[in-house]
C-alpha cells in the first residue's frame, strides 16, 4: 500500500522526536510492503522565521493534498516570553486544525504495567487505569471572537458552541463507548455556562441512541479532582476543547511522562497525529527527549489507514523496550538512554521475527543489542 504523509517536525525537540517515528514508519514500511511517501513542511516558530507566518499556504496545501499529517510540536522560548506578540506559533496549530477540519481530538491514558511506580500517584490509586479522552477541537473559547479594548486595560475571549459542532464528536465518543466498557463521562461547567448547557442538552438527546451507554456528568473542577484521586473509574471522557486541553494533559500525570501519551485528531479527510507534549525547548539538540508519544502517534497514524498489525507492532516494541528499561530521563533520571537510541531499539525489536530472542546487553553503554 502506498500512503503520502506530510511531515511537520515544527520547533524545539519536534524534529528529534519526529526523526525517531519516521525510523519506526520506515522499518514497518520495509517489513509489510507499504510506501510512505513523506514531504516535509513549515509550521510553528521555525516557520515564522523564515516566511513571518506560522502556517505557511504551501503547508496547508500539502496537508489537505496528504493522506495524514505527522506532527512534532510547537512553541519557542522567544514568544512564550513575550504576551504582546502579535505573531505566535500556536497560532499555526489551531489555524490548521481549523483548515483541515480536525474537529476531534483523542487521546489515550494508559498504563504501562512496568512504570507503575514510576508514577507520582499511589499505585492503588491508578491500577488498571485505561481511559481515553475525546475533545472538541475546532471551537470554544479558542476560536471565538478575541480582543482587548482600545486603552488596554480589558481583554475578552467569547465561548460558542453550535449543535452540530458538539454532535459530531459526541457520537465518536458514543461509538468508542459501545467498543469498551459502556460508560461516558461529560465533563462541563453547566451550573454556570451557556455552552456547558448545551453540551449536557445535546448528549442527552443523542443518548438515546445509546440506551446501553451509561452517562455521567461532572463539573470539570470536580473532574480535574477526581482523574488524580481515582482515574481507574473512567473509561470515556467527553469534553470542550478548552476542558479537553486541561484534563487531558493532566491525566498525563498518571503515565509517569507526559513523554508517553500520543494522540489523534480526526477531520473529514485528513488526520493528524502528534504527541500531546510541548517543543520543550530547552532540551532541544541534546538527545534527551522521550519520543515514545510520537513513535506512539505513528501507530495511530497507521490504525487510520487501517494496518492494524503493524500499529501492533509498534505497540508491542514500545512495550518491550520500556520492559527493558530502555527509556529517556523523563521517566529514568538514573538509568536511561538517548532519545536516537529508544528509536533504534523500537525499530530493531519490530524488524526481528523473534523479539524474545535479542539480548539487551551492553544498550546502556551505547551498543546495539546482539540478536
Amino acid at each position: 500500500m502506498k500512503k503520502r504523509i506530510a511531515v511537520l517536525p515544527g520547533d524545539g525537540i519536534g524534529p528529534e522526536v519526529i526523526k525517531q517515528a519516521k525510523k519506526v514508519l520506515d522499518v514497518i514500511a520495509q517489513k509489510y510492503n507499504h510506501i510512505f511517501q513523506y514531504d516535509f513542511a513549515l509550521v510553528g516558530a521555525i516557520a515564522i522565521d523564515k516566511t513571518g507566518n506560522p502556517l505557511p499556504s504551501e503547508t496547508i496545501e500539502l496537508c489537505k493534498k496528504s493522506d495524514a499529517v505527522l506532527f512534532g510540536a510547537i512553541g519557542d522560548l522567544k514568544y512564550d516570553n513575550d504576551p504582546k506578540a502579535k505573531v505566535r506559533p500556536e497560532q499555526g496549530l489551531l489555524r490548521l486544525r481549523k483548515s483541515l477540519g480536525l474537529y476531534a481530538n483523542i487521546r489515550p491514558v494508559q498504563l504501562f504495567p512496568s512504570l507503575i511506580e514510576r508514577s507520582p500517584l499511589k499505585e492503588n490509586h491508578i491500577i488498571d487505569t485505561d481511559l481515553i479522552v475525546y475533545r472538541e477541537l475546532t471551537g470554544g473559547i479558542y476560536f471565538g471572537e478575541k480582543g482587548r479594548s482600545e486603552d488596554g486595560r480589558l481583554a475578552f475571549d467569547n465561548c460558542s458552541y453550535s449543535v452540530n459542532e458538539i454532535k459530531r464528536v459526541a457520537v465518536m465518543a458514543f461509538e468508542a463507548a459501545t467498543r469498551r466498557k459502556k460508560k461516558l463521562t461529560l465533563i462541563d461547567k453547566a451550573n454556570v455556562l451557556e455552552t456547558s448547557r448545551l453540551w449536557r442538552e445535546t448528549i442527552q438527546v443523542i443518548s438515546t441512541d445509546y440506551p446501553d451507554v451509561e452517562i455521567e456528568y461532572l463539573y470539570v473542577d470536580n473532574a480535574a479532582m477526581q482523574i488524580i484521586q481515582r482515574p481507574n473509574q473512567f473509561d470515556v471522557i467527553l469534553t470542550d476543547n478548552l476542558f479537553g486541553d486541561i484534563i487531558s494533559d493532566e491525566a498525563s500525570v498518571i503515565t509517569g511522562s507526559i513523554g508517553l501519551l500520543p494522540s489523534a485528531s480526526i477531520g473529514k479527510k485528513t488526520s493528524l497525529f502528534e504527541p500531546i507534549h510541548g517543543s520543550y525547548p530547552q532540551a532541544a539538540g541534546k538527545d534527551i527527549a522521550n519520543p515514545i508519544a510520537t513513535i506512539l502517534s505513528a501507530a495511530m497514524l497507521l490504525e487510520s489507514f487501517k494496518m492494524y498489525q503493524e500499529a501492533s507492532a509498534i505497540r508491542v516494541a514500545v512495550n518491550r523496550s520500556i520492559e527493558q528499561g530502555l527509556v529517556t530521563p523523563d521517566i529514568n533520571p538514573s538509568s536511561h538512554v538517548t532519545c536516537s537510541r529508544v528509536g533504534d531499539i523500537i525499530s530493531l525489536l519490530i524488524e526481528s521475527n523473534t523479539p524474545k530472542e535479542i539480548n539487551f546487553e551492553n544498550m546502556f553503554e551505547g551498543s546495539l543489542p546482539v540478536i
